[in-house]
């Protein structure tokens, strides 16, 4: 089964959307899951992660409500304000629905990249984790040290670094994205996702040029922790779902096919615990 770990609906009456402005011309439109399976259903995509796009829990309880009225919607990846008094209580309401399998705080739009460690945020932290929640983490290269810190401090906190943390593939960043990445794969058990980097890349992106960062991810993380994503509609940025799709099986051209059957979708189906999967 196919399944697509990173994908976004939103409707923009909803009024929390801080980033999405009509600048970013095409996807500023309303987008449903309908909309999302009809460009990856051709594709032989089942299902997918619904992820968050704005920082509020009315986001979090609209995501669900995507997911009850879809089968197609196999997890929801929400957000919560970890700082709050009664996050951990929050957190725990939540995990009782079973579509939500994930939290995500967005830490790119955050300032301070050691936000993450204060420790503040341990009770919600430990909520997570006891919840079986697993922590996407939407970060840059200048996040990664404070990744593996925060692995270090909460061993049982489930990590997937979003989108490969974003690196600035446009102005051709190697270091210290390269470094760090490796470093955070050779050190922690998280996982990465294979999504975003085209939008990364300079637009329109040239045939080709996601290829070298992608391939690194690949040797990083290997086939067993590497989840395939969409991040569509975003990707429209860059370009149709088509393209990711075929950019993608090139790249994983040379893998076995349980390799591949791994990357786009079992590792997603172990990491977020879909239909019963385990991790």
């Amino acid at each position: 089964m196919t399944i697509d770990a990173h994908f976004h609906c939103w409707q923009l009456a909803r009024n929390d959307y801080g980033w999405l402005t009509p600048e970013l011309g095409a996807i500023y439109r309303d987008v449903s899951v309908g909309d999302w399976q009809a460009q990856a259903a051709p594709h032989g995509v089942a299902g997918g992660v619904l992820v968050q796009a704005a920082p509020t829990e009315a986001e979090t309880v609209f995501l669900l409500a995507q997911a009850e009225a879809s089968p197609a919607v196999l997890g929801v990846v929400g957000w919560v304000d970890l700082l709050a008094a009664d996050a951990p209580a929050r957190i725990e309401s939540l995990a009782r629905h079973p579509r939500l399998k994930g939290l995500r705080p967005m830490l790119q739009d955050i300032k301070d990249p050691c936000w993450i460690l204060q420790p503040a945020l341990a009770p919600a932290l430990q909520a997570m984790a006891g919840c079986g929640l697993v922590f996407d983490a939407l970060v840059t290269s200048a996040h990664l040290p404070h990744l593996l810190t925060l692995a270090e401090r909460h061993p049982d906190l489930r990590l997937v670094i979003d989108h490969a943390a974003k690196p600035g593939i446009a102005a051709g960043e190697w270091q210290p994205w390269a470094d760090g990445l490796a470093k955070l794969a050779a050190q922690t058990q998280a996982l990465c996702k294979l999504s975003g980097l085209l939008t990364e890349a300079c637009r329109p992106p040239a045939p080709g040029a996601v290829q070298p960062w992608a391939a690194h991810v690949l040797a990083c993380f290997g086939p067993d922790r590497l989840v395939w994503g969409s991040d569509w509609p975003v990707l429209e940025l860059a370009g149709p779902y088509a393209r990711w799709w075929d950019e993608t099986r090139q790249l994983l051209a040379g893998l076995s096919v349980k390799e591949k059957a791994a990357v786009m979708g079992g590792n997603a189906r172990r990491l977020y615990r879909l239909d019963g999967g385990v991790s």
